[in-house]
């Protein structure tokens, strides 16, 4: 199933991350410049602020 040992572990770090709520920047970063080429990508640290807001506080969260 995985190519090699890297390839799972990043599938297993995903997982868990997607377990506790926490997003993925990587795949944020990689819908941005597919999806929306002409706006800004966040910081790290602007979209873990972002994704918190989102997910417990009032914002909508939603992109598309």
């Amino acid at each position: 199933m995985f190519t090699d040992l890297r390839q799972a572990g990043r599938y297993l770090g995903q997982a868990m991350r997607l377990m506790v709520g926490l997003p993925d920047y990587d795949v944020y970063v990689s819908h941005m410049q597919a999806t929306h080429p002409d706006r800004p990508v966040m910081t790290y640290e602007e979209f873990f602020r972002e994704r918190q807001e989102a997910r417990y506080g009032s914002g909508a969260g939603k992109c598309c």
